[in-house]
C-alpha cells in the first residue's frame, strides 16, 4: 500500500468516512507560524514533539501535574495509533494538542493535496482516540514547512513554531538539556522538546528540574500565541 493509500485508509473506520476536520475547524487560523508564547514579560511556552510514547510521555505528564503547568503536545499518527490510551491521559491533564503529521515526512516539497490528506488522516486518528478533543496547532516534521501552512490554516490548524530547541534527540545527560533551556530562554519563547522518538527521560528529568528554577526567576508558564 502506498503512503497516500494508507493515509486514506486511516480516514475509515469499519467502512464509515470518519470525519477528520478539527474541531478548531471554525477558528480564524492563519498561515502565519507562531512561535511566541502569551503574555507579557518573562512567559514561556513549553511544547512536546513526536509523541505518545509511553512510559516517558506518563512520566512527563505526572511532572507537568505535579509543577501545575500547561504545555502543548505535538502528536505523531503512527504513535497515536499504536497509544491511543496516551492521547487521553494529554486531554484528561488539559494540555493542548497540536497535529504532526502521520509519518513525520519531510513535506517541504509536497503538493497541497497531499499535505491536506496527510494532516486529515492525522487529526481523524486523534479523533477517534479522543472525539472531541480540539487540535488547535500544526508543527511541520523537521520544521519543513513547504505549502504547509496556508493548508494547516485552511484546516483550522494554526502553524506552530518556536524560538528554540534544546536539541535532546541525541540525549546529552539532564544537566546539559536543563543548562540549554536556561541559556537559551528569552521572553515569549515557545520551546521545542520531545516526549516520543526514543528515549526521552532525561527530558522528563530535565523539565522537573528546570520548572522550579524557572519560578524562583520570576517565569510563567502560559500556552503558544492562538489561532488569528
Amino acid at each position: 500500500m502506498s503512503r497516500f493509500s494508507a493515509i486514506a485508509a486511516a480516514l475509515t473506520v469499519a467502512g464509515t468516512l470518519v470525519a477528520a476536520t478539527p474541531a478548531s475547524a471554525t477558528g480564524r487560523a492563519t498561515p502565519v507560524i507562531v512561535d511566541t508564547a502569551r503574555g507579557h514579560g518573562n512567559v514561556v511556552s513549553f511544547t512536546f514533539d513526536d509523541g505518545p510514547n509511553p512510559p516517558d510521555t506518563y512520566d512527563l505528564l505526572k511532572v507537568l501535574r505535579k509543577h501545575h503547568v500547561k504545555a502543548v503536545f505535538c502528536l505523531w499518527g503512527d504513535h497515536v495509533r499504536d497509544h491511543p490510551e496516551v492521547v487521553r491521559a494529554i486531554v484528561r491533564d488539559g494540555h493542548t494538542l497540536c497535529n504532526h503529521s502521520m509519518h513525520h515526512d519531510d513535506m517541504s516539497t509536497w503538493t497541497p493535496e497531499q499535505i491536506r490528506a496527510d494532516l486529515e488522516a492525522t487529526s481523524a486518528l486523534i479523533h477517534q482516540a479522543v472525539p472531541h478533543a480540539r487540535i488547535q496547532y500544526f508543527r511541520a516534521p523537521y520544521g519543513a514547512w513547504g505549502q504547509s501552512p496556508q493548508v494547516a490554516a485552511d484546516l483550522g490548524l494554526q502553524p506552530l513554531g518556536w524560538k528554540f530547541d534544546i536539541e535532546d534527540w541525541v540525549p546529552p545527560g539532564t544537566d546539559v538539556l536543563v543548562q540549554r533551556i536556561l541559556d537559551r530562554i528569552t521572553p515569549g519563547a515557545v520551546v521545542l522538546m520531545h516526549d516520543g522518538g526514543g528515549d526521552r527521560s532525561q527530558t522528563v528529568a530535565a523539565v522537573d528540574q528546570v520548572i522550579p528554577q524557572l519560578r524562583a526567576d520570576c517565569w510563567r508558564f502560559t500556552l503558544p500565541l492562538p489561532r488569528g
